[in-house]
């Protein structure tokens, strides 16, 4: 626990996917995994395949917005910079991850991606928002920051 405000956050590293725990004041001092010395905070989304999918939306303390995509879809491919330019200004605050919808068909049918690109809001586990349709970086950042509070 962080003696200065009481409170640890968990972040899952986007190399290796371990769980850190971070006191929640340093989140932005550039915190390293302490399993493979990775950057827990790169400035840009985390690509995650099912497994990986389940350890950061499930186990991770941060809020996560998933681009649900695919490699043939123009917009989806159109959006891609701006997400990436959503993830630097949203970290630490929010991790931003990105499902190929082709390599994870089962994860995408379970969480009812019927166009893309979808970005869905985890919190704790849960869904708490979605939105369909390509976005530029500003909208992107908008759209997080007036669903997280």
């Amino acid at each position: 626990m962080n003696q200065e405000n009481g409170s640890t956050t968990q972040v899952l590293c986007p190399a290796c996917h371990t769980a850190n725990r971070v006191p929640g004041a340093r989140l932005s001092e550039g915190p390293i995994c302490g399993r493979c010395g990775e950057a827990l905070f790169a400035g840009k989304p985390v690509e995650l395949d099912a497994g990986a999918f389940e350890r950061h939306v499930g186990r991770g303390d941060l809020p996560v917005v998933v681009d649900f995509w695919a490699p043939w879809c123009g917009p989806c491919r159109v959006m891609a910079p701006a997400f990436a330019q959503a993830a630097a200004q949203l970290e630490p605050a929010v991790r931003l991850a990105k499902v190929n919808t082709e390599e994870a068909q089962a994860l995408a049918a379970r969480h009812v991606i019927r166009s893309i690109p979808t970005m869905v809001l985890f919190r704790q586990g849960r869904e708490v928002a979605r939105t369909s349709g390509a976005m530029g970086a500003a909208d992107i950042v908008r759209w997080v920051r007036s669903r997280i509070g």
